[in-house]
Protein backbone atom coordinates (compact mmCIF):
# COMPACT_ATOMS: atom_id res chain seq x y z
CA UNK A 1 0.00 0.00 0.00
CA UNK A 2 2.75 2.32 0.96
CA UNK A 3 4.39 1.72 -2.74
CA UNK A 4 1.07 2.26 -4.08
CA UNK A 5 0.43 5.91 -2.18
CA UNK A 6 3.46 6.78 -3.59
CA UNK A 7 2.98 5.98 -7.14
CA UNK A 8 -0.13 8.15 -6.70
CA UNK A 9 1.36 11.27 -4.82
CA UNK A 10 3.72 11.32 -7.41
CA UNK A 11 1.35 11.07 -10.39
CA UNK A 12 -0.76 13.80 -8.20
CA UNK A 13 2.60 15.82 -8.63
CA UNK A 14 3.39 14.98 -12.46
CA UNK A 15 -0.02 15.11 -14.17
CA UNK A 16 -0.56 18.78 -13.61
CA UNK A 17 3.13 19.39 -15.19
CA UNK A 18 2.11 17.27 -18.10
CA UNK A 19 -1.41 19.20 -18.55
CA UNK A 20 1.06 22.63 -18.61
CA UNK A 21 3.39 21.07 -20.62
CA UNK A 22 0.87 20.26 -23.28
CA UNK A 23 -1.11 23.52 -23.44
CA UNK A 24 2.31 25.27 -23.25
CA UNK A 25 2.93 23.46 -26.54
CA UNK A 26 -0.17 23.22 -28.41
CA UNK A 27 0.02 27.20 -27.91
CA UNK A 28 3.49 27.44 -29.86
CA UNK A 29 2.40 24.92 -32.29
CA UNK A 30 -1.00 27.23 -33.25
CA UNK A 31 0.85 30.45 -33.45
CA UNK A 32 4.11 29.80 -34.73
CA UNK A 33 2.83 26.96 -37.14
CA UNK A 34 -0.69 26.06 -37.90
CA UNK A 35 -1.68 29.75 -38.45
CA UNK A 36 0.85 31.49 -40.16
CA UNK A 37 1.79 28.47 -42.73
CA UNK A 38 -1.97 27.35 -43.00
CA UNK A 39 -3.42 31.00 -43.52
CA UNK A 40 -0.61 33.00 -45.68
CA UNK A 41 -1.52 35.00 -48.04
CA UNK A 42 1.27 37.34 -50.07
CA UNK A 43 0.49 40.50 -49.78
CA UNK A 44 -2.14 40.86 -47.10
CA UNK A 45 -1.13 40.85 -43.18
CA UNK A 46 -4.31 40.09 -41.71
CA UNK A 47 -6.88 37.72 -43.60
CA UNK A 48 -10.56 37.21 -41.74
CA UNK A 49 -9.71 33.50 -41.65
CA UNK A 50 -6.83 34.07 -39.83
CA UNK A 51 -8.75 36.19 -37.31
CA UNK A 52 -11.32 33.73 -37.02
CA UNK A 53 -9.09 30.51 -36.22
CA UNK A 54 -6.75 32.60 -33.62
CA UNK A 55 -10.41 33.61 -31.62
CA UNK A 56 -11.66 30.16 -32.04
CA UNK A 57 -8.46 28.38 -30.60
CA UNK A 58 -8.60 31.47 -27.72
CA UNK A 59 -11.77 31.09 -26.87
CA UNK A 60 -11.19 27.31 -26.61
CA UNK A 61 -8.52 27.37 -24.90
CA UNK A 62 -9.27 29.98 -22.35
CA UNK A 63 -12.33 28.74 -21.37
CA UNK A 64 -10.75 24.96 -21.18
CA UNK A 65 -7.89 27.50 -18.70
CA UNK A 66 -10.66 29.45 -16.88
CA UNK A 67 -12.51 26.36 -16.09
CA UNK A 68 -9.03 24.22 -15.07
CA UNK A 69 -8.53 26.95 -12.31
CA UNK A 70 -12.67 27.05 -11.20
CA UNK A 71 -12.24 23.56 -9.93
CA UNK A 72 -9.30 24.29 -8.44
CA UNK A 73 -10.80 27.68 -7.01
CA UNK A 74 -13.81 26.16 -5.79
CA UNK A 75 -12.88 22.72 -4.15
CA UNK A 76 -15.55 20.14 -2.82
CA UNK A 77 -13.99 19.85 0.81
CA UNK A 78 -15.82 20.52 4.15
CA UNK A 79 -14.73 23.74 5.68
CA UNK A 80 -16.36 22.65 9.06
CA UNK A 81 -15.34 19.36 9.72
CA UNK A 82 -11.64 19.24 11.21
CA UNK A 83 -11.62 15.97 12.88
CA UNK A 84 -11.23 12.57 10.83
CA UNK A 85 -14.48 9.96 11.74
CA UNK A 86 -14.27 6.38 11.69
CA UNK A 87 -14.01 4.67 8.41
CA UNK A 88 -17.78 3.26 7.66
CA UNK A 89 -17.50 -0.60 8.09
CA UNK A 90 -18.59 -1.08 4.12
CA UNK A 91 -15.67 0.97 2.79
CA UNK A 92 -14.76 -0.72 -0.45
CA UNK A 93 -12.02 2.62 -0.93
CA UNK A 94 -8.88 0.90 0.59
CA UNK A 95 -6.22 2.35 -1.54
CA UNK A 96 -6.63 6.44 -1.93
CA UNK A 97 -10.01 7.74 0.04
CA UNK A 98 -12.11 6.44 2.89
CA UNK A 99 -16.27 6.61 2.67
CA UNK A 100 -17.39 7.84 5.82
CA UNK A 101 -21.13 8.68 5.90
CA UNK A 102 -23.48 10.52 3.67
CA UNK A 103 -21.93 10.93 0.37
CA UNK A 104 -18.43 12.23 2.37
CA UNK A 105 -15.04 10.86 1.96
CA UNK A 106 -11.51 11.10 3.32
CA UNK A 107 -9.35 11.50 0.41
CA UNK A 108 -5.51 10.14 1.40
CA UNK A 109 -4.42 12.75 -1.00
CA UNK A 110 -6.26 15.70 -0.25
CA UNK A 111 -5.81 14.74 3.35
CA UNK A 112 -9.49 16.60 3.56
CA UNK A 113 -13.43 15.59 3.75
CA UNK A 114 -14.84 15.62 0.71
CA UNK A 115 -18.51 16.02 0.61
CA UNK A 116 -19.86 14.20 -2.48
CA UNK A 117 -16.66 12.57 -3.61
CA UNK A 118 -17.20 11.77 -7.36
CA UNK A 119 -13.33 10.67 -7.81
CA UNK A 120 -9.84 12.45 -7.63
CA UNK A 121 -8.51 14.11 -10.67
CA UNK A 122 -4.57 13.89 -10.63
CA UNK A 123 -4.77 16.88 -13.83
CA UNK A 124 -5.85 19.19 -11.29
CA UNK A 125 -4.58 17.88 -8.35
CA UNK A 126 -7.76 17.70 -6.05
CA UNK A 127 -11.34 16.04 -5.80
CA UNK A 128 -14.16 16.54 -7.92
CA UNK A 129 -17.25 16.75 -5.31
CA UNK A 130 -20.37 18.79 -5.36
CA UNK A 131 -18.79 22.29 -5.61
CA UNK A 132 -16.54 21.72 -8.61
CA UNK A 133 -18.24 19.34 -10.33
CA UNK A 134 -19.75 21.50 -12.82
CA UNK A 135 -16.34 23.33 -13.60
CA UNK A 136 -14.67 20.21 -13.75
CA UNK A 137 -17.28 18.66 -16.79
CA UNK A 138 -17.11 22.26 -18.28
CA UNK A 139 -13.02 21.52 -18.74
CA UNK A 140 -13.41 18.41 -20.03
CA UNK A 141 -15.84 19.37 -22.91
CA UNK A 142 -13.33 22.85 -23.62
CA UNK A 143 -10.44 20.43 -23.31
CA UNK A 144 -11.92 18.09 -26.22
CA UNK A 145 -12.57 20.69 -28.44
CA UNK A 146 -9.10 22.32 -28.44
CA UNK A 147 -7.45 18.89 -28.49
CA UNK A 148 -9.79 17.82 -31.34
CA UNK A 149 -9.60 21.60 -33.83
CA UNK A 150 -5.52 21.03 -33.14
CA UNK A 151 -5.91 17.65 -34.44
CA UNK A 152 -7.77 19.43 -37.49
CA UNK A 153 -5.39 21.72 -37.90
CA UNK A 154 -1.85 19.94 -37.18
CA UNK A 155 -3.36 17.24 -40.09
CA UNK A 156 -3.88 21.18 -42.49
CA UNK A 157 -0.47 22.21 -41.53
CA UNK A 158 1.22 18.58 -42.76
CA UNK A 159 -1.03 19.01 -45.56
CA UNK A 160 -0.02 22.07 -46.53
CA UNK A 161 4.01 21.65 -45.35
CA UNK A 162 4.68 18.01 -46.39
CA UNK A 163 2.17 17.79 -49.05
CA UNK A 164 0.91 14.59 -46.82
CA UNK A 165 -2.27 13.11 -48.37
CA UNK A 166 -5.55 12.20 -46.35
CA UNK A 167 -7.53 11.23 -48.45
CA UNK A 168 -7.03 7.48 -47.98
CA UNK A 169 -8.22 6.93 -44.27
CA UNK A 170 -5.48 4.33 -43.87
CA UNK A 171 -2.83 7.14 -43.71
CA UNK A 172 -3.49 8.60 -40.60
CA UNK A 173 -3.12 5.01 -38.86
CA UNK A 174 0.33 4.38 -40.54
CA UNK A 175 1.39 7.88 -39.44
CA UNK A 176 3.03 7.26 -36.30
CA UNK A 177 4.85 3.82 -37.33
CA UNK A 178 6.35 5.12 -40.49
CA UNK A 179 7.46 8.66 -39.41
CA UNK A 180 8.94 6.69 -36.16
CA UNK A 181 10.84 4.58 -38.96
CA UNK A 182 11.67 7.87 -41.18
CA UNK A 183 12.77 9.91 -38.19
CA UNK A 184 15.49 7.08 -36.91
CA UNK A 185 16.44 6.99 -40.73
CA UNK A 186 17.46 11.02 -40.72
CA UNK A 187 14.60 10.93 -43.60
CA UNK A 188 12.28 13.58 -41.78
CA UNK A 189 13.33 15.92 -38.95
CA UNK A 190 12.35 16.28 -35.80
CA UNK A 191 9.70 19.31 -35.57
CA UNK A 192 7.88 16.61 -38.39
CA UNK A 193 8.31 13.26 -36.16
CA UNK A 194 7.21 15.59 -32.32
CA UNK A 195 4.24 17.05 -34.47
CA UNK A 196 2.94 13.06 -35.51
CA UNK A 197 3.23 12.71 -32.15
CA UNK A 198 1.05 15.67 -30.46
CA UNK A 199 -1.58 14.65 -33.48
CA UNK A 200 -1.82 11.51 -31.59
CA UNK A 201 -1.62 13.02 -28.01
CA UNK A 202 -4.31 15.61 -29.22
CA UNK A 203 -6.66 12.64 -30.56
CA UNK A 204 -5.91 10.50 -27.56
CA UNK A 205 -7.17 13.30 -24.68
CA UNK A 206 -10.04 14.45 -26.96
CA UNK A 207 -11.40 11.48 -27.24
CA UNK A 208 -11.01 10.34 -23.53
CA UNK A 209 -12.06 14.12 -22.12
CA UNK A 210 -15.39 13.33 -24.34
CA UNK A 211 -16.18 9.90 -23.02
CA UNK A 212 -15.55 10.82 -19.61
CA UNK A 213 -17.68 14.16 -19.98
CA UNK A 214 -20.96 11.96 -21.02
CA UNK A 215 -20.20 9.33 -18.43
CA UNK A 216 -20.07 12.54 -16.02
CA UNK A 217 -23.02 14.31 -17.31
CA UNK A 218 -24.70 10.33 -17.34
CA UNK A 219 -24.15 9.86 -13.36
CA UNK A 220 -25.21 13.68 -12.68
CA UNK A 221 -28.17 13.50 -13.89
CA UNK A 222 -29.02 9.70 -12.41
CA UNK A 223 -27.83 12.13 -8.91
CA UNK A 224 -25.10 9.35 -8.80
CA UNK A 225 -21.16 9.59 -8.14
CA UNK A 226 -18.27 7.72 -9.52
CA UNK A 227 -17.23 6.32 -6.05
CA UNK A 228 -21.12 5.20 -6.07
CA UNK A 229 -20.78 3.41 -9.51
CA UNK A 230 -17.80 1.67 -8.20
CA UNK A 231 -19.07 0.53 -5.22
CA UNK A 232 -22.41 -0.73 -7.12
CA UNK A 233 -24.58 1.57 -5.12
CA UNK A 234 -27.65 2.05 -7.17
CA UNK A 235 -29.32 5.52 -6.42
CA UNK A 236 -32.69 6.22 -7.14
CA UNK A 237 -32.65 9.82 -6.88
CA UNK A 238 -36.36 11.51 -5.47
CA UNK A 239 -35.66 14.59 -7.80
CA UNK A 240 -36.06 14.62 -11.56
CA UNK A 241 -32.86 14.31 -14.20
CA UNK A 242 -33.37 18.32 -14.52
CA UNK A 243 -33.36 19.12 -11.30
CA UNK A 244 -30.08 16.62 -10.80
CA UNK A 245 -28.31 18.89 -13.76
CA UNK A 246 -29.60 22.33 -11.82
CA UNK A 247 -28.39 21.58 -8.84
CA UNK A 248 -24.72 20.76 -10.10
CA UNK A 249 -24.64 23.43 -13.07
CA UNK A 250 -26.55 26.03 -11.02
CA UNK A 251 -29.16 28.69 -11.62
CA UNK A 252 -27.33 30.13 -14.20
CA UNK A 253 -26.40 27.38 -16.12
CA UNK A 254 -26.60 29.06 -19.96
CA UNK A 255 -23.87 31.28 -19.23
CA UNK A 256 -21.59 29.36 -17.48
CA UNK A 257 -21.73 26.63 -20.68
CA UNK A 258 -19.93 29.57 -22.83
CA UNK A 259 -17.84 31.17 -19.65
CA UNK A 260 -16.04 30.48 -17.07
CA UNK A 261 -17.73 32.14 -14.34
CA UNK A 262 -19.25 30.70 -10.95
CA UNK A 263 -22.63 29.74 -11.29
CA UNK A 264 -22.67 27.50 -8.49
CA UNK A 265 -24.20 28.20 -5.20
CA UNK A 266 -20.68 27.53 -2.95
CA UNK A 267 -22.59 27.12 0.19
CA UNK A 268 -25.26 24.15 -0.98
CA UNK A 269 -23.02 21.48 -0.55
CA UNK A 270 -23.28 22.33 2.92
CA UNK A 271 -26.16 22.61 3.32
CA UNK A 272 -27.12 20.01 2.30
CA UNK A 273 -24.61 17.63 4.35
CA UNK A 274 -25.86 19.61 7.44
CA UNK A 275 -29.26 18.55 6.47
CA UNK A 276 -27.76 14.55 5.71
CA UNK A 277 -26.46 14.47 9.77
CA UNK A 278 -30.07 15.37 10.84
CA UNK A 279 -31.73 12.96 8.78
Amino acid sequence: MIIRMFQLRLLNAVAPAYFFSATAVTFIFHFCFFIPTIFQSPGISLRASTVIHTAVFLYLMLNALGNYVMTIKYPAESANETVIPACSADCSDKIDAHYLLNGRHFCKLCKKVILRRDHHCFFTGNCIGNKNMRYFIMFCIYTSCTCLYSLVLGVAFLTVEYNISFENPLTFLTLLPLSTGYFFLGVISGLQFFLVLMLYVWLGIGLVCAGFCCQQVLLVARGQTYCQMKRGQLVESCSSWKDNLSDVFGSHWAVGLFLPVQTVETFSGEVAAHHHKHD
